[in-house]
């Protein structure tokens, strides 16, 4: 089953409900108190829907990095990267980080930009915005705002960002042509694209594709690598790179699988074909007529003037 047949089955509107609906839960959870509120929760969001170790989400930040931020906001950090570390973010920069959730990326953010630069956070979900106020604010940090709105549409001038992050949240659109766009958009001319997601190489099981559990687990919704390459030059931008960060094996397979209803024997189609990535690309400096060509004429970069 392919991401269009997933849509098609199950509106936009409802495939954003599922996901709102199992975040939203662990950020309750995270503001309840609870110390294990991770992705491998059974609420159900990157990584397993059962309580076992998660390999997407484990180890991604070092205690130097985290040092002076909330608890809470590493608790609940539900990615498969670290965009801050390798975005190279500048002083006086402009960043926004798309599904901002807790907050941790932009916290994390703010502090590499500066006073004089930005950390914008978009998320969709109340619960998850409530928690990243609080996190702004035990932090002390002036220089974040958290906005509220879907990734499909960014509530936000184009041309006004340095710098687009996201931590394993593009895989779980419903419409990630749009996505793309979008971030293409927004951001400045030479404006950097520096996301962090979970990547196919290969194609995957049909089960496994077909899987809401393993869609809102941040796997089966995700692009495949060539694919990936492939939309952000359709959008516009220039030089796209994917570099592997992890690429899972059968045991982390094993481990995705947990509490799905799946097979655990699917395991072995899955093994080697999925990856924690960080993707890059750039926006032309002269990108303002390329842009206008292609949503003229809505087709790829080589029939578009």
């Amino acid at each position: 089953m392919t991401e269009q047949a997933i849509t098609e089955s199950l509106s936009l509107d409802a495939l954003r409900a599922t996901v709102e609906a199992r975040y939203g839960a662990v950020a309750k959870r995270v503001a309840g108190g609870a110390t294990d509120a991770s992705c491998c929760g059974s609420s159900g969001c990157c990584g397993t829907t059962s309580e076992t170790w998660d390999p997407i989400t484990s180890d991604l930040y070092d205690a130097g990095q985290t040092s002076g931020l909330p608890a809470e906001a590493l608790l609940a950090s539900l990615g498969c990267g670290n965009p801050t570390a390798l975005a190279e973010l500048r002083e006086g920069e402009t960043v926004l980080d798309l599904g901002s959730g807790g907050g941790i990326d932009v916290l994390l953010s703010a502090k590499r930009v500066g006073s004089t630069g930005k950390a914008y956070g978009l998320d969709m979900t109340d619960d998850m915005l409530a928690l990243a106020m609080e996190n702004k604010a035990k932090a002390g940090v002036t220089n974040v705002e958290f906005l509220k709105g879907h990734i499909e549409s960014i509530p936000l001038p184009s041309n006004t960002v340095d710098v687009i992050i996201s931590n394993c949240v593009i895989n779980l659109s419903g419409d990630k042509k749009k996505v793309l766009a979008e971030a293409f958009r927004v951001l400045k001319p030479d404006g950097r694209f520096a996301v962090s997601d979970v990547i196919v190489r290969g194609g995957l099981p049909d089960a496994v594709k077909g899987s809401m559990a393993l869609w809102t687990g941040c796997v089966a919704g995700a692009l495949e690598e060539s694919e990936f390459i492939s939309l952000l030059r359709h959008v516009g931008f220039e030089n796209p790179s994917i570099e592997p960060t992890r690429v899972y094996t059968r045991e982390d397979a094993a481990a995705l699988l947990v509490g799905t209803g799946l097979d655990a024997s699917l395991a072995d189609g899955v093994e080697g074909k999925i990856m924690s990535g960080f993707v890059r690309a750039t926006k032309p400096a002269t990108s303002a007529k390329k842009a206008m060509s292609v949503r003229s004429c809505g087709c790829d970069d080589d029939c578009c003037t």
